[in-house]
């Protein structure tokens, strides 16, 4: 039982994935994740806070959910430096090598011997890697989409031959 709880306490600990910051400008009062937005290329003026690393959880399958989770670590992270926007720098996945072991080995004792093989697979996914930056933007320089136009309230005359 004890052993149990330290495996799921250990799978628990590599499931989580932090975010690393080096500050460089000014933090301001937290805001909601929900208030961050995700920037690919950057606005005209911003100021920076801090330069942001976070990775995808160890378990976490699927390339979407895995993006999905990266996005929402910065998103928190900038949240809590109170900054309005994260800038994409770049982002990709983390391989940690060969994903199968063999290993074999062999005893003998008296005039018995006996011969063991054994294959493993590492079945856990790579996780996904982002770098970023925690930006201030003021909110009236925030571009705002276009309306989209109304539909006509009139149909089109029909078409003649």
């Amino acid at each position: 039982m004890r052993i149990l709880s330290l495996l799921l306490l250990l799978a628990a600990l590599t499931g989580c994935a932090s975010t690393s910051k080096v500050m460089v400008g000014q933090t301001r009062a937290p805001i909601t994740p929900d208030q961050v937005r995700i920037y690919s290329q950057p606005p005209p003026h911003y100021q920076e806070i801090a330069m942001l690393e976070t990775q995808s959880g160890g378990f976490t399958y699927g390339e979407q959910k895995k993006m999905d989770e990266v996005l929402a670590n910065l998103r928190k992270s900038a949240a809590e430096l109170g900054a309005n926007g994260v800038l994409l720098e770049g982002h990709g996945n983390v391989y940690s090598g060969s994903g199968v072991g063999v290993g074999v080995g062999s005893s003998n004792y008296g005039h018995s011997s006996s011969t063991g093989v054994g294959v493993g697979f590492n079945i856990s996914p790579s996780p996904k890697h982002a770098s970023a930056m925690a930006i201030w933007v003021d909110p009236a320089d925030v571009p705002t989409l276009p309306a989209t136009p109304a539909p006509p309230t009139t149909p089109p005359p029909p078409r003649t031959p």
